[in-house]
């Protein structure tokens, strides 16, 4: 037997994962009223087939003007459950762990997506059945060149947003999620408190560092109440904001110890989001780019971490974990494009059951085929029988 740590168990509070193989929330613009479709039924339990410990769905708005784009995922009514519990029945039913990631897109709504530019929806679309409505933000700050420029949010809107986390997450409990996530990155409702990009607020969620987390921190609160103390809870930053978020590693860093005291379980780092002047760098697109932070939030806080970006391979994932930078492996585009990644690289890693990480119906035909090549008759250059024209 292999001792590859990617390959071991990982017990998050009352929740084991089968390995510490996360696949990372990916937007598919597939939904219909923010509930899930068949498409999703196929994309989450692709990976799921394939030997993910955790699998996470798409990021899930807590409103209906939460989403991005009117093809998002949202969870904001206790009718959609049925279809979202579909979803997480059948991940659980494949061996890999259930999770939801919640969040809000805030001034980043009522778009078209990625296929279209991510163009501001207008009244011609509203002809099609894509109606606009109006983007909310902390602050009346135009996010990006072209797009409306949101509305201020109340403060009975605040407190309403806040509750609409913690609905959100009773109701992804309900569904069989076992992991939440709340989504606090990439130019996203919380980021666009946390940034004084952004939040221009004169009020109690605006000004200082304290004042512009304070949201965030409320969010948490509201979803660790509702949610089960056995069951974890996540939290996605962008640790810096690459070219003008004006938000640093160190803002991160009390920002992660300020959600610890809230009880988060986890910081799953990433970065970038907004844009504007800025003598900040850019994160560099490399290798485990966001490992070196997720490193100094971990040292700063004693908080487990997660840090998806270019983790591509067996022996680089199982490097990261041995070392101690990360205590799981979150990994998005390289599941989309190889979704049976697990169990290559157990194979890779000398695991020596990795055929286990398949559902139980692939097994014996994997195995006789394994057993099959390993045939002496069977390797290159073995010379075909007498009237057999090719393999059969």
């Amino acid at each position: 037997m292999s001792n590859a740590k990617l390959f071991d168990p990982v017990r998050l509070k009352g929740v084991t994962a089968r390995n510490p193989i996360v696949v990372s929330p990916m937007c598919q613009y597939q939904s219909v009223g923010g509930s899930p479709t068949d498409w999703h039924f196929v994309h989450m339990g692709r990976y799921a087939v394939g030997g993910a410990g955790i699998v996470f769905y798409e990021e899930t708005a807590v409103e209906a003007r939460g989403r991005k784009t009117p093809l998002c995922a949202a969870l904001f009514d206790d009718g959609q459950i049925p279809a979202y519990k579909r979803i997480a029945d059948l991940v659980r039913s494949l061996g890999a762990v259930p999770a939801m990631q919640l969040g809000h897109s805030g001034g980043r709504a009522s778009e078209r997506g990625p296929l279209d530019g991510r163009k501001p929806l207008t009244e011609k679309d509203a002809e099609l059945g894509w109606q606009p409505w109006e983007p909310i933000s902390s602050s009346a700050v135009q996010l990006r060149k072209g797009s409306p420029v949101p509305r201020a949010m109340e403060l009975k809107e605040i407190q309403a947003v806040v509750q609409a986390f913690a609905d959100a997450a009773v109701r992804s409990l309900r569904a069989g999620f076992e992991i939440v996530e709340i989504h606090g990155a990439h130019g996203y409702l919380i980021q666009q408190f946390l940034s004084p990009l952004v939040n221009r607020r004169k009020d109690a969620y605006g000004g200082s560092l304290n004042g512009r987390m304070r949201f965030a921190l409320e969010i948490s609160e509201a979803v660790r109440a509702v949610w089960p103390a056995d069951k974890p809870l996540f939290f996605r930053i962008s640790v810096l904001d690459g070219k003008g978020g004006l938000w640093s590693l160190d803002d991160s860093i009390e920002l992660a110890k300020a959600l610890k005291t809230r009880g988060v379980d986890l910081i799953d780092c990433s970065s970038g989001g907004l844009s504007g002047d800025s003598t900040m760098p850019e994160v560099p697109r490399v290798p485990s780019y966001h490992v070196p932070y997720a490193r100094r939030i971990k040292q700063a806080t004693g908080l487990p971490t997660m840090a998806p970006g270019f983790i591509t391979g067996a022996r680089q994932a199982e490097d990261l974990l041995r070392q101690g930078d990360v205590d799981l492996i979150g990994m998005a585009r390289e599941l989309m494009f190889h979704s049976d990644w697990p169990v290559h690289a157990a194979r890779e890693l000398g695991v020596e059951d990795y055929l286990r990480l398949f559902p139980a119906e692939f097994v014996p035909r994997l195995q006789a085929r394994e057993e099959q090549t390993r045939m002496p008759k069977n390797q290159p250059g073995a010379p075909i029988p007498s009237g057999v024209s090719g393999y059969l």
